[in-house]
Formats: structure tokens, sequence, C-alpha cells
């Protein structure tokens, strides 16, 4: 089953709360099977080029069988009731961390 990032947007100024926090929980939660990873928040950075109003908020990995499948588990992200956005691509299995997913083959048990 392919694996779907969903990348969430802050609007400028957010700020976290208990409420939210709490929503994030229940969210992860309802995804279920499908939740392949939970992602992590990013708090510091910095955007080359266009700014389209918001800024990067953090990532969620799920699986599911396809794009419209993901953006219907995405469409409950607690961002979109905090004023921000989300984005919903499928991930081209291209890399395994630092290899090259032709490289991952010849490493089978090691960590990358």
């Amino acid at each position: 089953m392919p694996t779907y990032v969903i990348v969430n947007r802050v609007p400028a100024g957010y700020m976290g709360s208990a409420e939210a926090a709490a929503a994030w929980t229940a969210w992860f939660d309802r995804l279920g099977e499908n939740l392949a990873d939970r992602g992590n928040p990013v708090f510091t950075r910095h955007t080359l080029g266009e700014d389209a109003g918001t800024q990067l908020g953090g990532y969620t990995l799920v699986t599911a069988e396809n794009l419209d499948a993901a953006v219907a588990l995405a469409k409950d992200c607690p961002m979109l009731a905090e004023g921000g956005a989300v984005e919903v691509g499928e991930l081209t299995p291209l890399n395994r961390g630092t290899r090259a997913a032709a490289d991952v083959s010849s490493t089978v048990g090691e960590v990358g």
C-alpha cells in the first residue's frame, strides 16, 4: 500500500495549546492502521522562494489505497481547524535514508 505524506502548514503566528495537542492525539488515534509515522512538528523554519501565507508546521505519514483515500484521511487533520492548511502527496520510494533505493537490496539488515 502506498505511503502518503501529510504536510502541515501553519498560519503565521500559530501557537499550539493543550487543546490542540489533544486534538492531534485524537486524530492520530482515528487514523488507526493507516498511521505509518506520527511525524514531528517544525518550530524553527526558513522559507526560500514565495511564501504562500502559511509556514511549514510538520508532517505525518499515512498509508492508503490511493491519493483520494489519503486526502479523505487528511480532511480531519487538526491543522485545518486552526486556520492552517495541509498538503497530501504520495511518496515515491527512491531513497531509503541516505541510500538510493537501488542500494538497499545490497544492505539488507543494515539500518540506514
